[in-house]
């Protein structure tokens, strides 16, 4: 069980690196709020299919829907709008510091002070982003710093599903603030985007995948995976996502990283994974005592 687990573990970081390409596509097309917001209610009508039959969704789990939505439209947002300036596979590094970001606005906003590793990640992560950013020059590009602006939100994003979402049914959950996050998106595309566009079939065929595999699949083999193996090993799995989007990107997209930007992600990537396992294990450690009544 717990091979077949990390195997589809490994899958979904597959699946979410290489739907960077998705966005990449879309960004060639220059357009963001109405990709995100079609993908988005798209995937939320797919996992509608898979909530448990007499599911009944209160007014809390409406309100904190409602929140985790708009979070998720602006981290979406930042991500889309960024990969105009940038490449995906800055893009795909530069998401994943949410995973860094995240204890600190626990501190912020829970006053759960954070770890030493959790400092030590932030300056690795500091560093790599700039050697990505910059390839050594004192000059940050314009779209990894909506990248960045964007992680500051996925963190946001995952400390309201943290917090709160445990309370409720997930799959309900997650299928009523993507369809939140993708109306709003939607709304704001149809104010400054070209609804037309939607009609490419490149991205079309984009907003598809991105629905059906990145966001519909993929989260349902996470849940499933998470729920039959390790944390750790989770944490070092789905930690390959960024490296998935730089190869998917070489590949596909014929984006080249120069040897400085490289060591720049590898940086990053250890500090991802710093900042991972730590969580993991402080929560697995946490869940043990309980279980045990120490």
């Amino acid at each position: 069980m717990r091979l077949k687990a990390d195997l589809l573990l490994f899958m979904v970081a597959v699946i979410w690196g290489t739907g960077f390409i998705t966005q990449g596509v879309a960004a060639r097309y220059q357009v963001a709020y109405l990709f995100n917001g079609v993908s988005f209610m798209l995937a939320a009508v797919i996992l509608i299919l898979f909530i448990p039959r007499g599911t009944k969704i209160s007014a809390d789990q409406w309100k904190w829907i409602i929140i985790a939505g708009l979070i998720l439209c602006l981290a979406t947002g930042f991500q889309q709008v960024g990969l105009f300036y940038t490449k995906v596979a800055n893009a795909g590094f530069l998401t994943s510091l949410y995973v860094v970001f995240t204890p600190f606005l626990l501190w912020m906003l829970f006053r759960e002070k954070p770890h030493w590793v959790d400092l030590l990640a932030v300056f690795l992560a500091g560093i790599g982003a700039f050697l990505l950013s910059t390839a050594g020059r004192f000059e940050v590009q314009k779209g990894d710093a909506l990248e960045v602006i964007g992680s500051t939100f996925w963190a946001l994003h995952f400390v309201v599903l943290g917090k709160f979402a445990t309370r409720f049914e997930s799959v309900s959950f997650a299928a009523g603030h993507f369809f939140i996050s993708g109306l709003v998106n939607f709304v704001m595309g149809l104010f400054v985007e070209d609804l037309s566009i939607l009609g490419a079939l490149p991205l079309l065929a984009a907003i598809l995948y991105r629905a059906s595999i990145s966001i519909g699949i993929g989260y349902t083999l996470q849940v499933w995976g998470q729920n039959h193996t390790p944390p750790t090993d989770a944490a070092l799995i789905l930690g390959l996502e960024a490296v998935f989007a730089v190869i998917a990107g070489w590949i596909v997209l014929d984006q080249k990283l120069l040897p400085i930007q490289i060591l720049g992600c590898l940086v990053i990537f250890i500090a991802v994974l710093f900042a991972q396992i730590k969580n993991w294990n402080s929560s697995k450690i946490e869940h043990d005592r309980l279980v045990e009544g120490r």
